[in-house]
């Protein structure tokens, strides 16, 4: 189970010493045709992870590993690969890069593809049941081995007493080693996208996706 930042009380002196411990921080994207009123929440939400982060790192210790959702390779390469990706979190990354952490690979490409290839299947649309009862079982299958994969790589790259981050999408099912203390990083302004997307989406015009 992980902590909410923000909402964890100070730990004592040594209280995570010999620990190993994981920043979650959830990914949200915006496009060119975003709305002002969720970019205006959606660049506050960056802001505010930014400071969350470094507060807690204060407190807990600073990151040395970086993990981001479909980057599928580690240092500069993956750096160049994530500042196309999504700027917000590599201006994070690329901070905590240039002090001494390491950008390591978060999944393998083919897996990551898969679970992408099975989606797209998904959304077209079928004229028989057994069809897509049949192609939705490919993707939870591909989707388990995802995410069972990034643990796994999680799990043999992070030593005792380090610190990492994790850039991931809300809704992810990864389930970390038991010896891996995850801190969810949750500002305010999280809680202000997901009202402005509720609200949004119970208008009668077309909803449209900025996550």
């Amino acid at each position: 189970m992980s902590e909410e930042l923000g909402r964890i009380t100070r730990p004592e002196a040594g209280q995570f010493r010999g620990e190993r411990k994981l920043y979650l921080v959830p990914l949200l994207f915006a496009g060119e045709k975003s709305p002002p009123e969720y970019v205006e929440r959606f660049e506050l939400y960056w802001q505010q992870v930014e400071e969350q982060l470094s507060t807690q790192e204060q407190k807990i210790g600073r990151i040395s590993h970086v993990y981001h959702e479909s980057v599928a390779l580690g240092g500069e390469e993956g750096l160049k690969l994530l500042e196309k990706l999504s700027p917000p979190s590599y201006r994070i990354v690329r901070d905590r890069c240039d002090r001494g952490a390491a950008l390591e690979f978060a999944e393998e490409a083919e897996i990551a593809d898969e679970c992408l290839d099975w989606e797209r299947c998904l959304m077209l649309g079928f004229l028989s049941r057994a069809v897509a009862e049949k192609v939705a079982g490919y993707y939870r299958e591909a989707v388990k081995k995802r995410w069972e994969q990034m643990a796994r790589r999680i799990d043999e790259t992070l030593g005792e007493n380090e610190v990492a981050v994790l850039f991931i999408r809300e809704g992810h099912a990864v389930q970390f080693p038991g010896d891996i203390q995850v801190f969810s990083v949750a500002p305010p302004a999280l809680d202000a996208v997901h009202r402005w997307l509720r609200e949004r989406s119970s208008r009668p015009e077309p909803e449209q996706d900025y996550e």
